[in-house]
């Protein structure tokens, strides 16, 4: 079975979440500088089979745009032009950098370790593509 994969896009850092194969477990892959992101995907998809593309779509608590919107829509474009074959959805982002912070207290991580903001981002990515898991049951 293909995996999912969950990119929470940042001008900064990108964090990147997968399933395991069967799609029960998400995990944190890595983060990676949004420069690399393209040519790192290429890579992992050329290794991993992966059916799904799972964004973080960044919006303010009344559903408007943040700054980060049009920055996560071009990445979107750039997903769909390179990996045309996979579908991409788009998945609520908000409160995700502040329960991958809370969970980050919650596992005993000292405050260096809770400072480290690419940790932040991968715990997010991974906090979105569990809930996802969660709502399709």
């Amino acid at each position: 079975m293909p995996r999912i994969i969950c990119i929470d896009y940042g001008l900064k850092r990108t964090g990147i979440a997968v399933t395991d194969p069967l799609q029960i477990i998400a995990t944190g892959l890595t983060t990676i500088h949004p420069k690399e992101l393209i040519p790192f995907l290429k890579d992992y998809f050329s290794k991993e089979q992966v059916e799904l593309i799972l964004i973080g779509w960044p919006t303010n608590w009344d559903d408007s745009a943040t700054h980060a919107t049009p920055l996560v829509e071009k990445f979107i474009k750039d997903l769909q032009k390179n990996f045309p074959a996979i579908p991409i959805k788009k998945v609520d982002e908000r409160y995700t950098s502040k329960m991958a912070k809370d969970a980050m207290l919650e596992m005993g991580l000292k405050k260096m370790q809770r400072r480290n903001k690419a940790l932040v981002d991968e715990i997010a990515a991974t906090i979105m593509l569990q809930e996802y898991m969660r709502s399709i049951g």
